[in-house]
C-alpha cells in the first residue's frame, strides 16, 4: 500500500470544523489545502489560502460535493488530543477525491508549457505558397495576376488591435485566440487564399513604448495573500459595533475574582451573572465596555471589571460589480472594504480602482480611492464592513497614459486630476533623465483619427495643459550626446568622456606619456569637430609630442565642446578610425565645404586615404601614414596630381619629391597638397626579405644558406664546404617551388584532357563489349591516382659539371630564395617498377644491362609495353624513346647505381587513348623523385 509520511501537526479549531465546512463553503478550500500540503510532506505554520480560480470552483460546487469534500477530509484525521487535533500518517487519496482536488488546485499532473495564441496587435510572418494540388490552369491564375503574385514568399504583418489580419486587396481574416497552427489552416480556408499553403510564425515580441502601458494599481490583487480574515491579536476598535454572534470577554476582580465569556444572543442581549441580561446590539464597543463598568460599580459592591473582545461574530456581504468573482461572501466582523475585495479575488481591468462603493440600506455610505492606498498608503477610506453591506465596482473612468521618463509609466483612471501637472505628480514625477521641454501629448481626435500636441511641462502654461480621456503623456529622455564634454577614445590609458572648461587644450587632456599606451603614436593623432550650426564637420590632426614640447602654442590646439579626439596604435593601423570620419565628410560635404582627401602609399608604415587639411603639406601627409619605414627610398618619392582641364576630362601630373630636403626641414622642398594628390614612397632598390637556400645531406656543413643576388648553386657549395666522401653526386636532388607549380598546373591540365577521353570513350564503345567497360574502370583509376599526385618540383643537374665550370652562364645554376639541393649518401641498388614479375631493387652489378635487371625480376608481365621501357637515372634524367613533352630524351642504356627501370603499362591493348601512356609515365616519374625526396 502506498504511504504518505507526514509530520504531525495541531491544529486547534478542529473541533468545529464541520460546522464551520458547512456554514462557510470557502473554508473547505483551505482545509483541503491544508490537508494536501501534509499529504505531500510539507511542514510550513504558513496559513494556506485558495486563488480566485479555486474559490470559483468552490462556488460550482453542489451541496452535495461539499459534504463529500468535508468526508473525504474528515476520513484522514484522528480524534484530536488535548493538544489539539494531530494528523499521523495521511492515506492516499481515491480516484473520486483525487479528481475533486485537481478541479480545485490543478494538480497531481505536470504543468504544461502555455503555447501563446494570437492576440490583438500581434505580429505576424505569414509564407505562403504555391499548394501541392493545384490545377496548372489555376497555377496561371495566381502567376499572371499580381494580387495574388505578391503574396507568394514571406511577409511581416500586424493585426489590429481586435486580432484580424489584413491582406491589403485580398481579405480581412480574424485569427485572434489561435495557435500558430491553426492560423495556418484558417488563412488555408480563406475562399480568395485556397491556391496556397499557409505557415504561421508568432514573433514574440515585447510591446515598448506607450504600447507597454498597463492599466495602474491592479497588480495588487495578482498575488493572493496568505490570509484573507483580518488578524485577530490586534486590538479592537473603540467605534466597532457590536452584534449578535460577538463574544464579550470580563474579568472580575477585586471582592470577587471571576471571569466570564458572554455571547450576544439573536437579541442583542448578554446575560451577565449576578446583574441580568444587557442589551448591547448596536453599541460602540467603547460605549459597551462603559456600560458594563458603570453596572459592575453600582450593582457588585467592591468589584472592578476588565472588559474586552473574544472571538468576534461572521457577517455576510455582497460584492457587486466589476469584481473578478461577484457573489455574496461570509467575512469576520473586523473585515473592511480591502479584505473582501481579495477575498473576490480582487477588481477586473475594466473595474475602478477610485471609485469603490459601500452601500448600507440602499444609500452610498463610503467611497474608497484605492490610489489613496497604493500612492500614499493612506487607509482612511477603508470602511468596517456591517452585515448585509453591498461593495460596489463601477466601470473604470476616464483614463490617461503617462509614459516616458516618469517614475511609474502606466494608464491612470481619472478622478479629480485634469491637468498634465497633475498627471506627472500621480505617476511618481520625472525620472533623472527626464527632458519635459519637449514633452508630446498622443490624443484621439473626433473625426477617430490621431494627433500629437507639444507641451513644453517646463512652462506654466504647458504644466495646466488640460486632458482629455484617451491622452497620452509621453516625456522624452535628454540626449545622450555630452554638451560640455570631449571624447578620448584610442590607443589611451583611460578612454571615456571628459569634462570640457574653456581655453582647454590637447595636453590638458593628454598630459603626459603616462597617458597614452604602449605602442601609441605620438606624432599623429586626429580630432573630430561638429559645427551644428553649418551642419558639417571638420576633422584636425596634431603632433602630441610637438605638443608636449610646446603647450599652449599652435602645436599644442584649443579643444571645442563634444571634441572626439582620436589616439592610434603603430602596430594595427588607422583605416578603422580613418575610413568612417572619411565617410563621414563626404556625407556633411557640400558646394561650400567639399570632401577633400589626399592618400599616400609605398614604404610607408600607415599607407591609405587621409582629410585633406587646409595648409596640409607631403611631411604632414608622411606624419599621417605613420612615417617612413626601413625600405623607403630616401633621396625622392613621386607626387601624382590629378587636374580637370576645363570640365572636360582628368589629367595626371607627376611631380618628383625630394624627400631628402623635406627629412631634413626644408620649407621650399615641402610641397603643399591639393584634393585627391597621392604620393608614393618608393623602395630602396633591391630591397627585400633575405633570399636563402638550404643544403642537406652529404657536404660538409649542412643547412640553411643566405644567399646574394645572382649567387651560384657552385658558390653557395663552396660555402658548404663541398661534399663528402660518401656523396653521391649523380643522386644529387635539386628542388625548386616555382617548377613544383608548373607541374602542378601540368598535371590539373592532364587531368582534364583525361577526363575528357574517359567521356568520349564511354560513350563510344563501353556498351560494346565487356573488355571496354573494364578498360573504362582503369581509366578511371588513372585519373583519380593523376589527380592524387603530388608535384616534386625537381630540375635535373649535373653536380659534377656545375662544380667544373663554377660561374659558368650555361652549366653553373643561379639560386632562388626558397631552393632546396639534397645529396644523398653513395648507392649499390638499381630498382625495376612497373609491369614485371616482381617489382624490387638489385645489387648493381657492371656490365649488366637493363634486360638483365628485368630479367632477375621475373621478366615482363602479360600487360607490359615493351617498346616503351625506359630509365630514370638517379640525377632525374630518363632516357627512352619517348615522344612526351614531360621527358627529357637521353641516349645510351647504360645502368648506374641508383637508377630506376621503369616498364609501363601497355595501354594502347586496353583502350584506344593515347594520352593514357604518358600518364601512366608522369605517375611513376613523380613518385620515384618525391620517394627520393622524402629519404631524406
Amino acid at each position: 500500500m502506498q504511504t504518505y509520511n507526514s509530520r504531525r501537526r495541531s491544529i486547534d479549531y478542529w473541533p468545529s470544523i464541520r460546522t464551520s465546512l458547512l456554514a462557510f463553503g470557502w473554508l473547505a478550500v483551505i482545509l483541503l489545502a491544508a490537508v494536501t500540503t501534509l499529504a505531500h510532506g510539507q511542514t510550513s505554520n504558513q496559513p494556506i489560502a485558495p486563488t480566485a480560480e479555486q474559490l470559483r470552483l468552490l462556488e460550482t460546487l453542489s451541496d452535495e460535493e461539499r459534504e463529500q469534500l468535508f468526508e473525504a477530509l474528515t476520513e484522514r484525521a484522528e480524534q484530536p488530543t488535548d493538544e489539539g487535533l494531530e494528523v499521523p500518517e495521511l492515506l492516499p487519496l481515491s480516484p473520486e477525491e483525487e479528481e475533486l482536488r485537481s478541479r480545485l488546485f490543478g494538480e497531481g499532473e505536470e504543468e504544461e508549457e502555455e503555447i501563446p495564441r494570437v492576440e490583438g496587435e500581434a505580429l505576424l510572418i505569414v509564407r505562403l505558397t504555391l499548394a501541392d494540388d493545384i490545377e496548372p490552369a489555376e497555377e496561371l491564375l495566381v502567376t499572371e495576376d499580381p494580387r495574388f503574385n505578391r503574396l507568394l514568399g514571406s511577409r511581416t504583418y500586424k493585426l489590429d488591435r481586435f486580432g484580424v489580419l489584413t491582406i491589403p486587396g485580398v481579405t480581412s481574416i480574424p485569427l485572434a485566440g489561435l495557435l500558430a497552427e491553426e492560423a495556418a489552416s484558417r488563412i488555408e480556408a480563406e475562399p480568395d487564399l485556397r491556391f496556397f499553403e499557409a505557415e504561421v510564425t508568432l514573433l514574440p515580441l515585447e510591446p515598448t513604448g506607450t504600447e507597454a502601458l498597463e492599466p495602474f494599481g491592479y497588480e495588487l490583487f495578482e498575488s493572493v495573500p496568505t490570509t484573507f480574515a483580518p488578524a485577530t491579536d490586534i486590538p479592537v476598535p473603540p467605534n466597532y459595533v457590536i452584534g449578535p454572534g460577538d463574544t464579550i470577554r470580563v474579568q472580575l476582580f477585586g471582592n470577587e475574582n471571576n471571569e466570564y465569556s458572554l455571547i450576544v444572543d439573536r437579541e442583542g442581549v448578554i446575560n451577565f451573572p449576578g446583574i441580568g441580561p444587557i442589551p448591547v446590539a448596536g453599541m460602540g464597543f467603547a460605549a459597551l465596555r462603559e456600560e458594563i463598568q458603570t453596572r459592575v460599580r453600582e450593582q457588585m459592591i467592591g468589584v472592578q471589571s476588565s472588559i474586552t473582545m473574544g472571538e468576534l461574530r461572521s457577517i455576510r456581504i455582497f460584492i457587486l460589480g466589476e469584481a473578478v468573482l461577484p457573489g455574496s461572501y461570509t467575512v469576520s466582523g473586523l473585515s473592511t472594504i480591502t479584505n473582501a475585495l481579495f477575498v473576490s479575488g480582487g477588481i477586473k481591468p475594466i473595474g475602478s480602482l477610485r471609485n469603490i462603493q459601500l452601500k448600507r440600506n440602499g444609500e452610498v455610505v463610503s467611497r474608497l480611492d484605492l490610489y489613496d492606498l497604493l500612492l500614499s498608503g493612506d487607509t482612511s477610506g477603508d470602511a468596517r464592513l456591517e452585515p448585509g453591506d453591498v461593495i460596489f465596482v463601477p466601470p473604470v473612468g476616464p483614463t490617461v497614459g503617462a509614459g516616458g521618463e516618469v517614475m511609474r509609466p502606466a494608464i491612470y483612471e481619472l478622478k479629480n486630476e485634469t491637468t498634465a501637472e497633475e498627471l506627472i505628480e500621480i505617476a511618481g514625477g520625472y525620472t533623472p533623465e527626464a527632458y519635459p521641454e519637449a514633452s508630446q501629448i498622443e490624443r484621439v481626435r473626433g473625426d477617430n483619427g490621431r494627433t500629437i500636441v507639444g507641451v513644453d511641462m517646463s512652462t506654466p502654461q504647458g504644466a495646466e495643459a488640460r486632458l482629455r480621456p484617451g491622452d497620452t503623456l509621453t516625456v522624452p529622455s535628454i540626449l545622450e550626446q555630452l554638451e560640455e564634454a570631449v571624447l578620448l577614445s584610442g590607443h589611451v590609458q583611460r578612454p571615456g568622456d571628459y569634462e570640457w572648461r574653456p581655453g582647454m587644450r590637447l595636453t590638458d587632456l593628454l598630459p603626459g606619456v603616462s597617458s597614452l599606451r604602449q605602442n601609441a603614436d605620438m606624432r599623429y593623432l586626429l580630432i573630430r569637430r561638429e559645427h551644428p550650426l553649418e551642419g558639417r564637420i571638420e576633422v584636425l590632426s596634431a603632433d602630441l609630442s610637438a605638443a608636449w614640447r610646446e603647450p599652449g602654442s599652435e602645436a599644442d590646439p584649443l579643444l571645442e565642446p563634444r571634441d572626439q579626439v582620436s589616439v592610434f596604435d603603430l602596430e594595427f593601423g588607422r583605416a578603422a578610425v580613418v575610413q568612417p570620419l572619411l565617410n563621414e565628410l563626404q556625407l556633411y560635404a557640400s558646394a561650400k565645404h567639399p570632401f577633400h582627401e589626399v592618400g599616400i602609399g609605398g614604404r610607408v608604415k600607415a599607407p591609405g586615404q587621409y582629410p585633406l587639411e587646409t595648409g596640409m603639406r607631403v611631411s604632414d601627409l608622411l606624419r599621417a601614414g605613420g612615417g617612413l619605414d626601413e625600405a623607403a627610398y630616401e633621396l625622392g618619392a613621386e607626387l601624382a596630381r590629378y587636374d580637370v582641364v576645363d570640365g572636360e576630362y582628368r589629367e595626371t601630373d607627376l611631380v618628383e619629391i625630394d624627400l631628402a630636403a623635406i627629412l631634413d626641414g626644408k620649407e621650399d622642398a615641402d610641397v603643399q597638397l591639393q584634393s585627391h594628390d597621392y604620393v608614393n614612397i618608393k623602395e630602396i632598390p633591391h630591397w627585400g626579405d633575405q633570399d636563402e637556400i638550404e643544403i642537406l645531406g652529404e657536404v660538409r656543413f649542412p643547412g640553411t644558406y643566405p644567399v646574394r643576388r645572382g649567387e651560384t648553386l657552385s658558390s653557395v657549395l663552396e660555402r658548404a664546404g663541398g661534399l663528402t666522401d660518401l656523396a653521391f653526386a649523380n643522386g644529387s636532388i635539386f628542388i625548386r617551388e616555382d617548377l613544383k607549380e608548373r607541374e602542378r598546373e601540368q598535371i590539373q591540365t592532364l587531368a582534364q584532357r583525361l577526363q575528357t577521353d574517359l567521356a568520349a570513350f564511354s560513350l563510344q564503345t563501353i556498351q560494346e563489349n565487356a573488355s571496354a567497360a573494364q578498360a573504362f574502370s582503369i581509366g578511371q583509376s588513372l585519373l583519380n591516382e593523376l589527380r592524387e599526385t603530388e608535384p616534386a618540383g625537381r630540375l635535373v643537374i649535373d653536380i659534377d659539371l656545375i662544380m667544373a665550370n663554377q660561374g659558368d652562364a650555361i652549366h653553373d645554376i643561379v639560386v632562388k630564395d626558397g631552393d632546396r639541393l639534397l645529396i644523398p649518401e653513395r648507392t649499390q641498388e638499381v630498382t625495376v617498377l612497373g609491369e614485371v614479375q616482381y617489382a624490387t631493387s638489385h645489387i648493381y652489378e657492371p656490365g649488366m644491362n637493363r634486360e638483365d635487371y628485368i630479367s632477375r625480376s621475373g621478366g615482363l608481365t602479360a600487360r607490359a609495353d615493351s617498346k616503351r621501357i625506359y630509365v630514370v637515372h638517379a640525377n632525374g634524367s630518363v632516357v627512352a624513346g619517348s615522344t612526351s613533352l614531360w621527358f627529357r630524351r637521353g641516349g645510351g642504356q647504360d645502368i648506374s647505381p641508383g637508377d630506376t627501370i621503369v616498364v609501363p603499362l601497355d595501354a594502347a591493348r586496353i583502350a584506344p587513348l593515347t594520352l593514357w601512356t604518358s600518364v601512366t609515365q608522369i605517375i611513376y616519374n613523380l613518385a620515384i623523385a618525391v620517394a627520393a625526396v622524402n629519404s631524406f
